[in-house]
């Protein structure tokens, strides 16, 4: 299976660069399911109907959050009866939405989604590690699934590479979300999951973190906030992982960067 995620959406330029390019992207790479983190899509918090209905027309398949889910309060009846649309696993027990998904390809194969939020330096939910530990107890890849993704909303590299571990050789792929920045450790580990530690924004990276310089660089060097942070209106980058498994294991076999448009290098993956 063929499997395309895309880091966090943020603001209008990250909207723009992934509807206009999602479909030609997926149509290269033959991608089977498309994954993206749209938390940051409705002027960088959270997720609005219609942004969501614009991702899914542009051929995403699924979308995940963080903690900026509830941001829109608009979205959260649609987190209670559309279930393309995943928020945290480990919110609390009454928490409207669901934090795991199984989905069927359009070649017919199955694919379960789970989405975690990070601990450390985030808002305290319960324990990620226990709920994925719970979760895949009774979704064993390679017989109920053929893939399983983990996306670790966190903000400490540690966690998310923990996490990454923890699922070794029971999941098709754990990828990190949230701190906006791809990171350079696309691996396959040992027992064959994918991993990296973040998949990068969709969204200006003349920017801090997505968002318009001004704000940010006052708090840093004045200590004193003039508004509310606003999302960078330049060109995007589009920044996702490409991973592909192995049809009889679920495992990873293969797995790279892509990076579309924008300031950042380009990268492609490469087509077996």
């Amino acid at each position: 299976m063929k499997i395309l995620y895309f880091g966090d959406v943020v603001g209008r330029a990250g909207r723009d660069i992934l509807t206009r390019q999602l479909p030609a992207i997926r149509d290269r790479l033959s991608a089977d399911f498309v994954v993206v983190n749209g938390e940051n899509a409705a002027g960088g918090f959270g997720i609005t109907d219609k942004i969501a209905e614009e991702f899914f027309a542009a051929g995403t398949d699924c979308i995940v959050l963080g903690n900026h889910s509830f941001d829109q309060k608009e979205i959260m009846p649609t987190l209670e009866k559309d279930g393309r649309i995943l928020r945290p696993l480990n919110y609390p027990k009454d928490t409207p939405g669901k934090g795991v998904g199984a989905f069927k390809t359009r070649r017919g194969k199955t694919i379960l989604v789970i989405q975690v939020m990070g601990r450390l330096f985030m808002d305290p939910l319960d324990d990620p590690f226990a709920a994925v530990e719970k979760t895949l107890a009774g979704n064993p890849l390679g017989r109920k699934y053929d893939a399983i993704l983990v996306d670790i909303h966190a903000e400490i590299t540690s966690e998310k590479m923990s996490m990454g571990q923890f699922c070794d050789g029971r999941v098709s792929m754990v990828v990190g979300s949230h701190t906006h920045v791809p990171t350079a450790d696309a691996q396959i580990f040992p027992g064959g999951t994918a991993y990296q530690t973040d998949a990068g924004m969709c969204g200006d990276y003349n920017s801090v973190i997505g968002m318009d310089k001004e704000e940010p660089l006052r708090r840093f060097t004045r200590k004193i906030p003039g508004g509310r942070f606003t999302p960078a209106l330049g060109e995007g980058t589009a920044c996702g992982i490409f991973v592909e498994t192995d049809d009889k294991t679920g495992l990873a076999k293969y797995i790279s960067p892509l990076r579309v448009g924008g300031r950042l290098m380009e990268i492609w993956p490469k087509i077996s």
